[in-house]
């Protein structure tokens, strides 16, 4: 992997061509039947059903998710709700069923395609309280202390500078607000061929980090009651290892007990919090 610019580059990119395909394109997107012609992440091994979840829209349902952050969101009647990443709008969606009309939800997301997806399937939905905005979530562009809830559905491993976009999350938080975050983590090392791999990063694994990292991070930008909701392992097939290694290094990863986990993690900013730790401003 090159620089930040670069990486989000190739993430925009990436999920540009993605915007213009439905589910079932993306679900097919690794290999076709027995082809063995994987050359990317096949996103299927990390979403989950949202079908029974009230509020979901089929047409927003990329299929990209990794795990149901509403679920643990707590979101109340009349919060303002903020969704990292929202693609074409589907927690979205299932997040303004529970704010109901005297809330508002908005959606951040950095592809244009995206953006342009989720405010059609607002428009013709009738919402007139959902709201997307294009932004990078190392910058959102939002007011600080506007958000109750914020949410992301596997986007905050695609995101260079993970310290910086946690920052921006208690930045923008009320005091006493929270977050529900699903995300790919790791347990042990991944093979060199897989992290250094731009197509395993757009696919949300080469840009994982260790859970325990990951927990630290959000622990310093000063988040309390942190708390792994879920842990869920996710297994790469053979078809897809087997781009990046041999059959030989394939037999290594998997005797090396390196795991590959959908986690979903529940944080509150403090209530008397003042802004986040180290930039005295209060």
């Amino acid at each position: 992997m090159e620089n930040n610019e670069s990486i989000k580059a190739m993430v925009r990119e990436k999920y540009s061509a993605i915007a213009l395909q439905s589910k079932e394109q993306n679900a097919a997107s690794c290999c076709g039947a027995g082809s063995g012609c994987c050359d990317t992440v096949d996103y299927a091994v990390f979403t989950e059903n949202y079908e029974q979840l009230n509020g979901y829209v089929s047409e927003a349902d990329l299929g990209l998710g990794c795990g149901l952050p509403t679920q643990y969101a707590h979101i109340k009647e009349g919060d303002t709700v903020l969704d990292l990443g929202s693609g074409a709008g589907n927690d979205c969606f299932v997040a303004r069923t529970l704010t109901g009309e005297k809330g508002k939800v908005l959606g951040v997301d950095m592809t244009e395609a995206m953006i342009g997806k989720a405010r059609a399937n607002a428009e013709k939905l009738g919402f007139s309280n959902v709201e997307f905005r294009l932004g990078d979530i190392e910058n959102l562009p939002v007011d600080g202390e506007r958000v109750d809830v914020v949410l992301s559905n596997c986007v905050l491993n695609l995101v260079p500078d993970k310290r910086k976009a946690f920052s921006e999350i208690f930045r923008v938080l009320r005091k006493g607000g929270h977050f529900s975050i699903s995300d790919v983590v790791l347990e042990g090392e991944l093979p060199g061929h897989i992290s250094k791999a731009a197509e395993m990063y757009a696919g949300c694994v080469a840009g994982a980090l260790q859970r325990n990292e990951y927990l630290d991070i959000i622990h310093a930008a000063g988040f309390k009651k942190v708390r792994v909701e879920k842990m869920r392992a996710v297994f790469l097939p053979d078809e897809i290892l087997g781009s990046y290694l041999s059959a030989e290094e394939i037999k290594r990863f998997r005797e090396s007990g390196t795991g590959i986990y959908s986690i979903t993690v529940y944080g509150e900013k403090p209530a008397e919090a003042c802004c986040a730790p180290g930039t005295n401003c209060c």
